[in-house]
């Protein structure tokens, strides 16, 4: 009879995404994290061989499901202001799981250049968010609906900083309790992408 599968590494994951949260992954402690996985420290080493690894796991357990959902609204033939609302939403969407993987991925990435480079090497892999998001930014430069005055690289960060940034900062606010002052998650990205196309200056009145 076949031994049941163990999940010790998912229980090391599930754990160390707790202990990342809340001191950081240098300073996590493995004997700690093993202990609330209910396992060995040595059991830490075999399914991970440094905390880098185990970092990257906890990553990957919830980036993997989060940006590919986020990434395939991306996808389609809808104008890029719509298919960039709809990946916003997702985002706002976040679960509670989701939010603490990427609040250590900012974390980790600000405090950690090796870790940062880690980060980078995963985000632009195929199919990730960095390359689709380009892709749909360079065929609205092409088709002459987003300015070509400005180096696409630029273009990409600003669409980044305007997706991101609200996002977490409405999820903070939501978490401290002010969720009655703040907008529906559609309402949040409609507002997102109609700041990133038009700007925060008042609308010119027609003559």
């Amino acid at each position: 009879m076949a031994r049941p599968r163990s999940d010790i590494s998912q229980r090391l994951v599930k754990a160390a995404r707790a202990h990342f949260l809340v001191h950081g992954v240098d300073g996590a402690s493995l004997r700690e994290i093993a202990r609330d996985a209910r396992t060995s420290i040595g059991m830490v080493s075999y399914y991970f061989p440094n905390k880098d690894s185990l970092f990257l796991a906890v990553v990957e357990e919830v980036y993997g499901t989060l940006m590919l959902e986020a990434g395939e609204k991306l996808r389609g033939s809808e104008p890029f202001a719509a298919r960039l609302e709809k990946m916003l939403v997702r985002m706002h969407r976040m679960s509670d799981d989701e939010f603490a993987v990427v609040r250590i991925i900012l974390r980790e990435a600000m405090v950690s250049s090796k870790r940062l480079r880690k980060l980078v090497a995963r985000f632009t892999r195929e199919q990730a968010h960095v390359p689709l998001l380009l892709e749909a930014l360079s065929g609205e430069v092409m088709s002459g609906r987003a300015r070509d005055d400005v180096p696409l690289p630029m273009l990409m960060i600003a669409s980044l900083a305007f997706s991101m940034a609200p996002v977490m900062l409405r999820r903070l606010a939501l978490n401290a309790g002010y969720g009655a002052m703040l907008p529906e998650p559609e309402l949040a990205a409609t507002a997102q992408v109609k700041l990133l196309f038009e700007g925060i200056g008042a609308k010119k009145k027609k003559r």
